[in-house]
C-alpha cells in the first residue's frame, strides 16, 4: 500500500500573476508563505495557505498555452474549496466582482455549492460543509 497521508499542495499556472496573486489572497484571503522570483525561468512562485496550511503554489511562466476548461475536458475538473455559509461566500465573491453560478444541491448529500472561475477561467467551486 502506498500509504499517502494527506493532499500537500496544489500546483497553478497563471497568465497574470499579480492579477491571480491579488485574487488569490485579497479576494479568497489565502495567506503567503513565501514568494519567489525564479531568474532562470522568468518565473515566479507563490506559496499560499488556507488556515495555515500550505495549499497552493501559484506559478507564472512567461507565455503558457492555453487548457481548455469548457466544455469539460479530460484531466483535472476543479479545485473546491469548503465554507461554512455560503450565502455570505457568494456575497464576498460578488462584492468583488467575481460572478457565481446560481447556488445548487447536491442531490447526493444535500450540501449546497456554487462553481466561479480563478482570473485563468480555471473552475472553482464552494462548497456548504
Amino acid at each position: 500500500m502506498l500509504n499517502l497521508s494527506a493532499v500537500h499542495h496544489i500546483a497553478i499556472i497563471c497568465s497574470d500573476y499579480p492579477v491571480s496573486k491579488r485574487f488569490y489572497t485579497e479576494i479568497l484571503g489565502l495567506s503567503v508563505l513565501g514568494e519567489y522570483y525564479r531568474a532562470e525561468r522568468q518565473s515566479y512562485k507563490l506559496d499560499l495557505a488556507l488556515n495555515g496550511h500550505y495549499v497552493i503554489e501559484l506559478f507564472s511562466f512567461p507565455e503558457p498555452p492555453k487548457r481548455p476548461s469548457r466544455p469539460e475536458a479530460l484531466g483535472l475538473r476543479h479545485l473546491a474549496f469548503a465554507v461554512a455559509d455560503i450565502d455570505a461566500s457568494v456575497a464576498h465573491l460578488t462584492a468583488h466582482g467575481v460572478v457565481t453560478e446560481p447556488i445548487r444541491v447536491d442531490e447526493t448529500t444535500g450540501r449546497r455549492f456554487t462553481f466561479f472561475a480563478d482570473p485563468d477561467d480555471l473552475p472553482l467551486e464552494l462548497y456548504e460543509a
